[in-house]
């Protein structure tokens, strides 16, 4: 298979494409939150509400690696035009909904888009861009987030305000007709068509214990109890699905993922490292804003702008990052950017119980920066490490991990945050409690920086390209 757009002068529109598709899928993670309230007050459903998020994380979470093998084996751009195809429809949808069940069922289509949108994206990057080149613009597609951070909630309020909330959905629509239409456009590569037999049992086999998995942790302690017949079940039927997608991929002829990628030590502790960076983040990005405003107070807004300094810090520093890691290999740079992380964690921790717009801020953009210095050089490590036709299910497994991470950070940390309030009284209004709940889950953060260092110290010390650089 061939590695490549027709590369001349074309690689500027790809990008943008690639910027415009993944701001798509930023500006929706970070503009829904703000107008939930104004959705709830008009299409009832308060109960079920967090399943908005829920079900567009398992849609999009589940999917990746079918979609990486995917593009590996048919081509990058029709895998990631039927996800621009799929988010657009289901936005569209979602934007229509009549009740809180629909709308729910529609997040689900908008998350099966999602799920080929981001991991494709980086890998259309991997592959039309050299390695000196490749975590210059990782920083320009990471910056996309930064900008949608600031302006996701802030849009989000404003159709909240002004009770138009399924204009949060409808916003959608001209940014995926731009991207697709760009895509389409500008976007050429050449697949050497081989005949190959679809693992679809291994698919259906890894989505479902996938699915289940990431259910037990999105629901248990909230839809259910960790100690219930339905929280033990749905862990057990998960794992036996799990050990039947195993045994099926050791005798498939092509497998959804061929596991052998896991003895490549460069691709294993990558994915770890994405685990543990999605674990971190989403317990930054969940109780920062909530911390603040209840202790200082402040606005939502200037809450959510302490936050966006960890997005301001984390392009930097991957736009930077390529410079480091050619001149230093990628182990250093990932164990720089890992004890960032810590010391930003750590300093949040020590300082949660004399709440600071000021300290948080700092705190967020020093771990962003880390972010920015572990993510990215780690990613391009093992997309650097194999050949074309395996590098979407290396992407994938990084996407995947951190998808997992998510998962699992979500419920571990608000399995602590809510130990804690209880432990107080269950009055989440107050002040001193919720200090205690956030510095438990601060602290929580710190120790899965622990584990992300530890991880960036097993990155082997020498990681071979196998890859002629990108021409241009």
């Amino acid at each position: 298979m061939s590695n490549g757009v027709g590369l001349r002068s074309e690689r500027g529109p790809v990008l943008l494409a690639v910027m415009v598709v993944t701001g798509l899928v930023a500006i929706d993670a970070t503009i829904l939150a703000t107008a939930v309230p104004s959705i709830v007050g008009d299409l009832g459903g308060f109960a079920s509400f967090p399943w908005l998020f829920s079900s567009y994380l398992l849609a999009s979470a589940v999917t990746v690696p079918v979609y990486s093998k995917l593009a590996d084996t048919i081509g990058r751009k029709p895998v990631i035009l039927f996800g621009v195809a799929a988010f657009l429809l289901g936005s569209v949808l979602c934007g229509l909904a009549w009740n809180m069940e629909s709308l729910i069922a529609f997040r689900v289509v908008q998350g099966i888009g999602a799920g080929a949108i981001l991991p494709i994206s980086i890998t259309i990057i991997g592959d039309i861009y050299s390695l000196q080149e490749r975590a210059r613009v990782q920083g320009y597609v990471a910056s996309v987030w930064g900008v949608a951070s600031v302006l996701g909630p802030t849009l989000g309020g404003l159709f909240a305000q002004f009770n138009i909330w399924r204009a949060i959905f409808f916003i959608n629509i001209p940014l995926a007709l731009v991207s697709g239409f760009l895509l389409i456009r500008a976007y050429r590569e050449k697949v050497e068509r081989r005949k190959r037999s679809l693992d679809i049992p291994g698919a259906v086999l890894l989505t479902s214990a996938s699915s289940l998995i990431l259910l037990g942790v999105l629901e248990g302690g909230r839809g259910w109890e960790w100690g219930s017949p339905l929280g033990v079940g749905i862990f057990v039927v998960g794992a036996a699905l799990l050990m039947g997608f195993v045994a099926v991929e050791l005798r498939a002829s092509d497998p959804i993922i061929a596991l052998g990628l896991f003895r490549r030590r460069i691709v294993s502790t990558s994915v770890i490292l994405g685990v543990t960076i999605g674990a971190a983040l989403v317990g930054l990005t969940a109780y920062v804003p909530t911390y603040l405003e209840g202790t200082v107070p402040t606005s939502p807004v200037i809450a959510g702008l302490s936050l966006a300094t960890l997005t301001i810090g984390w392009p930097l520093a991957a736009a930077i990052s390529g410079w480091f890691y050619l001149r230093f290999g990628f182990r250093p740079v990932v164990l720089v950017g890992a004890a960032l992380v810590l010391v930003g964690t750590a300093f949040l921790a020590a300082t949660a119980a004399t709440p600071s717009i000021a300290f948080v801020a700092i705190s967020c953009f020093v771990i962003g920066f880390g972010f920015g210095l572990s993510a990215v050089p780690s990613l391009v490590a093992a997309q650097s490490s194999v050949e074309w036709q395996e590098r979407g299910v290396v992407t994938g497994l990084n996407m995947f991990g951190r998808s997992i991470g998510q998962a699992f950070g979500v419920a571990i940390l608000g399995a602590i945050a809510n130990a804690v309030i209880a432990g107080h009284g269950g009055d989440q209004t107050d002040r001193a409690t919720l200090i205690a709940a956030s510095s438990a889950v601060f602290i929580g953060a710190a120790v899965v920086a622990v584990l992300l260092l530890a991880a960036a110290i097993a990155l082997p010390g020498r990681t071979q390209p196998v890859e002629a650089p990108a021409s241009s």
